[in-house]
């Protein structure tokens, strides 16, 4: 089976690779392919995020043409108890069917908003936050500000365990 990812982030493809080698399928092989999200660069919604996931899934299956593909896209929520870190994914099968979850949501801190309305991505706040380097690409603000309990890896296979649960069940009925 190939599995195509949406996505050049270590993060991402590491949550995918490492979920799915919990399964007993044998023969596995990765690809990742760097596609448009064709949302923001920083999501502002649920909705957005979501279409993100969608997109990437979307983008990359075309590209590839493998048995499955993943997308996975973080991004931002304004709720009306603050802003919330948003996590969403998608799985497209050969058949053309599409599974989607949602992940963790935590709030961030309020000053986070202005500069993300000015144009900033999430991770280049965290990284000026956290006083780190490429925050994204590893902990992510998930594994910041749950002082590493959880890190985006863990965050997304969550997602991806939920995407091919979905799509194992749907294969038994």
């Amino acid at each position: 089976m190939n599995v195509a990812i949406g996505s050049k982030n270590p993060a991402k493809i590491n949550a995918v690779k490492e979920t799915f080698s919990l399964l007993e399928e044998k023969n596995m092989e990765f690809i990742s392919v760097d596609v448009p999200s064709g949302v923001s660069t920083q999501p502002f919604s649920d909705e957005e995020t979501l279409q993100g996931a969608l997109n990437r899934a979307k983008n990359v299956f075309e590209k590839v043409k493998p048995d499955l593909s993943v997308g996975l896209e973080g991004g931002v929520d304004v709720t009306p108890r603050g802003l919330f870190l948003c996590n969403w994914g998608a799985l497209i099968d050969k058949d053309g069917n599409e599974y989607i979850a949602g992940g963790a949501r935590i709030p961030l801190p309020n000053e986070f908003l202005e500069p993300l309305k000015k144009g900033l991505e999430l991770g280049d706040v965290m990284d000026a936050y956290a006083k780190k380097r490429n925050v994204r690409h590893r902990e992510g603000a998930i594994g910041i500000f749950t002082n590493g309990f959880i890190d985006r890896k863990e965050m997304f296979a969550h997602i991806v365990k939920l995407l091919i649960g979905q799509y194992q069940f749907s294969k038994k009925n």
